[in-house]
């Protein structure tokens, strides 16, 4: 018709095996219709390629566009999304009795948990003996996270409490994919995998994963 303004359709630039996955899957669940931009990393050292730096001066993924606009940090994103197009769906109301675990768990993921998988990993990576003071100090601090999501998970079937949420949508990530760089055996924490397994389980996380990562069987065990 005449004069009616077509709105322009969310864009997310998906790094493949990369946080960017949270934002796939949080569309998938909401409903949000987006156009997909994949990624490859480098064979060799495994970074992002340049053209996500000519998007964001980080060129890290992920990054989306919507009119105009152009945002990175995966919280970021998540959190605006559900506001601007979720209609406040997968997030719990200041009102709600599991507002404070919503909030943080959420932030957990990026705050606690992914941060802790890096630092194992470049540790790691710096080939120190079990023994070394700065090797046993971030395996023991990945090993208090973990026990403290395992003991969540124990009296919680999702991490916010009884409803699905964001929340765990931010942290499937670290406990999943993440593992392809740096490996950690789950087989202590049985309440992990379950609710690995619950979320692997969910349609639209799968249809995300199919999208995104075609080729990748999710570590969700």
């Amino acid at each position: 018709m005449p004069g009616r303004t077509i709105p322009r359709m969310l864009t997310i630039h998906h790094l493949g095996r990369s946080q960017s996955e949270r934002i796939l899957w949080l569309c998938e669940e909401l409903g949000i219709p987006y156009t997909l931009v994949r990624h490859q990393r480098d064979a060799t050292t495994m970074l992002s390629p340049p053209a996500l730096k000519a998007l964001h001066p980080l060129g890290a993924a992920p990054v989306i566009e919507d009119d105009g606009l152009v945002l990175a940090e995966s919280a970021a994103i998540v959190d605006y999304l559900i506001a601007r197009h979720g209609q406040g769906r997968l997030r719990l109301a200041p009102e709600h009795p599991d507002f404070s675990h919503y909030l943080y768990w959420f932030h957990f993921a990026n705050g606690n948990l992914q941060p802790v998988m890096g630092r194992l990993m470049m540790v790691s990576r710096a080939g120190l003996p079990a023994d070394h003071p700065v090797q046993q100090a971030v395996q023991g601090r990945l090993d208090r996270v973990l026990a403290l999501v395992e003991a969540r998970l124990g009296e919680a079937e999702h991490l916010a409490g009884a409803e699905f949420t964001a929340a765990d949508i931010m942290s499937v990530f670290s406990l999943s994919t993440m593992r392809l760089f740096q490996p950690v055996d789950l087989a202590s924490y049985p309440n992990i995998r379950a609710w690995l397994q619950r979320m692997g389980a969910r349609p639209a996380y799968q249809h995300a994963m199919a999208k995104g990562d075609p080729d990748l069987v999710p570590m969700l065990g």
